[in-house]
Parts: C-alpha cells; structure tokens; sequence
C-alpha cells in the first residue's frame, strides 16, 4: 500500500514537473506568415523609416533660385548695393546682354517723360534708367521699392512718332507700370556687368 502511494506522488511529481520546465514557446512560423508580415511591414512603413526632408537643399535644374549664402555675400561685398541692383537688373531685363558699357542714369521727379514733348505728363517718383552704349542695345527705366522689387516704366530710349502725343498718352504710361521682383543672378555675370558701369552725371 505505502508502495503504491509513494509511485503515486512520485509520477504527479513528475508530472508537474515536467510541466513547469518546458515553457511555452511560440510556434515557428511558416513560409505563409513571414509573407503576410512583410506585406504588412510595406503597406504601414514605421515612422523610422519616413524620408528627411532636406530643407536647406535648393538647389534645382528649372531655374530657381538658390538663396545667398555666406560665400555668396563675401564674393559681392568689395561693391556697393547700387551696383549690384543696376547689374541684377541688366542681366534679367536688359534688352541686349552683349553690351560694352552699363550707363546709368538718374531722372529726378518732375521731369517730363519725353523731354521732346511740351505735353508729356512728368515722372512722378525718382526714376533710374539703365541703358547700353548704343541704341539696340535697348534701356529700362525703373523706381526701385526697396523690398526687391522694381517698378518698371514702359518708356524707350529714344522717342519717334508724332507729337504733341498728349498728356493722356504718358499717364497711361505712368499707371501702366510694371511690377518686377528682381532676382540674384550670377555672381560671375554680376560682376562683369558691374565692371561696365558708367553713371552719368
């Protein structure tokens, strides 16, 4: 009787354990669920793997512009601001870019327009005109803003036609002025159109 109940004990023994050394493990996983993980991995990528944005990169092929930086100012700074505004705005505007000198020339307000003309309507603000050496080199005429952006005056170098014109003619003008926002430019080009610069007296 003792016999039995000490094989009693000892087979619940070793049942029980054996159950406690054998911890539960997770079932291998077949070749079916390791594709259904990936797929769900691609269709909710985790936040670790979100692109960096690259904000300071600006630079592009379709033309725009990268902004100054500090070898930028320091290639500038040995010319004034005037200088650089009136080579800006050539090398964007300027009718001809192949032109031998960059006069500039500053129209005070209150002149007329077209000085040949005793009915032309008077430049309301100060002008600058920018012009080359010869006639087909074109000009531009323009007040500045101060914010980098220019007002452009659709006025030629040289007046032909008619006249009187009458004054109506030239406020048409002065209403009908173009707002332009100057870009940077090159600096090698900036430089070179700053080297023709002429201010007339």
């Amino acid at each position: 009787m003792k016999k039995v109940s000490i094989l009693v004990l000892i087979t619940v023994f070793l049942l029980i354990f054996t159950g406690c050394s054998h911890s539960p493990q997770t079932a291998p996983s077949s070749p079916d669920t390791d594709k259904e993980e990936e797929s769900s991995n691609e269709d909710n990528p985790s936040s670790e793997e979100s692109p960096v944005i690259q904000s300071e990169d600006t630079s592009s092929e379709n033309g725009e512009v990268k902004p100054v930086d500090k070898e930028d100012k320091e290639i500038l700074s040995s010319y004034s601001s005037e200088q650089i505004e009136y080579a800006r705005i050539w090398l964007q505007l300027g009718p001809n870019q192949e032109i031998e000198e960059l006069n500039v020339l500053h129209i005070p307000a209150g002149t007329p327009i077209n000085p040949d003309d005793n009915t032309s309507a008077v430049y309301p603000e100060n002008v600058i005109q920018l012009a080359g050496s010869r006639l087909v080199d074109g000009s531009i005429t323009y007040s500045g803003n101060g914010d980098g952006t220019i007002n452009v005056y659709n006025v030629p170098l040289r007046w032909d036609g008619n006249y009187p014109a009458g004054e109506d003619f030239y406020t048409d003008i002065i209403k009908n002025t173009k707002l332009v926002s100057v870009e940077l430019g090159a600096n090698e080009r900036i430089i070179e159109l700053i080297k023709l610069i002429k201010v007339q007296p």
